[in-house]
């Protein structure tokens, strides 16, 4: 099928849809027996975005683009760009998320979602789930069906280990999947991707290796279940599970170079690791690749808490799960956690100055925030009492947003700030109050994480399921 052909297919999907979802949703409203069969639905739309990731993959074979890119409404030339290794935004309030939950075909997180999820847990949401923080989600009703009827599912997430210590924006998927791991009772994976870290850093294996025994104390300080939560190392693992590379092999034959090529940018100067690596993340998405903890179950849901910048290695896996007979994985986006020095300015692990790090003490945090935090204040103390601070743009409220739990204190830090009466000043006092305990706790339950207690977790064994 040419592009042409493709694109005409996709927008007629997409007018199709559209009239089903509308009449779909008016006979919801009135509470009559809809005729609209909610399967078809469903699988409109599960067609409709595999057009939409073909269609985007032959137009990347054909101009040669590596990237996802989200054009901004002024039309100024200017883009965000955003991959599982780069994220640039073009404003200074960030990626324009809606732009880019369009652009990658996923569902927004509404407020029917959140009052749905809230009645099948019986408890309030997170707050970074009604926040926005977690936005966007693929499947995500499918996952609720599930428990609704009594299944259980798995929860799989990671961490890539390129630095000894980790920051506060690594805490966040960790955080909300700790969360979820204790409302729905259920199992959890954590995959230490430290070949990929050798694959794409200047960095041996055995520092990689370091680094991630490193990082997994950290993890760990969290307060994870042991008894229902396998964290591996994938230079481990791979040889100590030969179900967990069949199913890496599986995936292999399933996706071609020109396929990774269109996703994920690469050239036929990047390293066969590099190419091969997408099915390695994609594996743990099955259940069958921990035959220890599922048994002869091959096909558990699995949910998958993550950055968005994440997605494109699970809509590959997405699209070769029904070939191999597996449940496609169902994702949870988060946004971006902004470098200190404003949403345009990339954190990295080498400039210590970017980010709040789990290492810090009370002393550098308090200078971080009051040096290096961007403010959306005004220039002078008279005008920002006139005009007021920008809340979208200021680094500290931001921040709040993540780890201010209190919604009544936030929205009233918000209307203050935006009206003039709190000045920078104030909210960034306001921020290290709030910070400094969180780092110093976790660097506190850090210490009681021993080697053994690592190996505990780190051994494959039965969990609670």
């Amino acid at each position: 099928m040419s592009l042409s052909d493709f694109s005409a297919r996709a927008d007629r999907a997409d007018q199709e849809l559209d009239k089903l979802s509308k009449l779909f949703a008016q006979l919801n409203s009135s509470q009559e027996n809809s005729p609209v069969d909610a399967n078809e639905l469903q699988r409109l739309q599960e067609e409709n975005r595999i057009l939409k990731e073909k269609l985007k993959s032959i137009e990347n074979s054909t101009t040669g683009s590596s990237t996802t890119t989200v054009q901004p409404e002024s039309g100024d030339g200017d883009e965000d760009e955003v991959n599982p290794w780069d994220v640039k935004a073009s404003s200074e309030k960030g990626v324009d998320y809606e732009k880019l939950i369009i652009k990658f075909g996923s569902s927004p997180i509404d407020a029917a979602l959140i009052s749905r999820l809230e009645s099948v847990i019986k408890r309030p949401a997170h707050h970074l789930i009604k926040r926005g923080i977690f936005f966007s989600h693929r499947d995500l009703t499918f996952i609720l069906d599930q428990v609704e009827k009594g299944n259980k599912f798995f929860l799989y997430t990671g961490r890539g280990p390129s630095s000894e210590s980790m920051h506060l924006g690594h805490l966040i998927p960790f955080m909300f999947t700790k969360w979820l791991q204790d409302v729905f009772d259920v199992p959890l994976v954590i995959q230490l991707t430290d070949d990929e870290k050798f694959l794409w850093k200047d960095l041996k294996m055995e520092e990689c290796q370091r680094l991630g025994w490193q990082n997994v104390k950290d993890i760990i300080a969290l307060g994870f279940d042991v008894n229902k939560t396998f964290i591996f190392a994938d230079l481990t693992y791979m040889g100590q599970c030969p179900s967990f590379y069949q199913n890496i092999t599986k995936i292999r034959k399933c996706v071609t170079y020109n396929q990774v090529k269109g996703i994920f940018g690469f050239d036929d100067s990047s390293p066969i690791g590099k190419i091969s690596f997408p099915a390695v993340q994609a594996a743990p998405s099955f259940s069958s690749s921990f035959p220890f903890i599922f048994g002869d179950k091959t096909k558990v849901p699995c949910l998958i808490p993550c950055a968005i910048d994440q997605d494109p290695y699970f809509r590959m896996t997405r699209d070769v799960a029904p070939r191999l007979g597996y449940i496609k994985p169902a994702l949870l986006h988060s946004s971006f956690f902004p470098a200190l020095q404003g949403a345009q300015t990339k954190m990295s692990a080498s400039d210590a100055n970017t980010s709040i790090f789990l290492t810090d003490t009370p002393k550098q945090i308090k200078t971080k925030i009051n040096k290096y935090a961007f403010s959306g204040g005004q220039a002078t103390i008279e005008e920002h009492k006139e005009k007021g601070g920008d809340c979208e743009i200021d680094i500290s409220f931001q921040y709040l947003k993540f780890f201010l739990e209190d919604d009544e204190k936030l929205e009233k830090i918000r209307v203050d700030y935006t009206s003039g009466e709190l000045l920078s000043g104030f909210l960034k006092k306001e921020l290290i109050e709030v910070l400094t305990p969180i780092v110093q706790q976790h660097q506190e339950k850090r210490k009681l994480v021993t080697d053994q207690l690592i190996q505990e977790y780190m051994t494959p064994r039965k969990l609670n399921f």
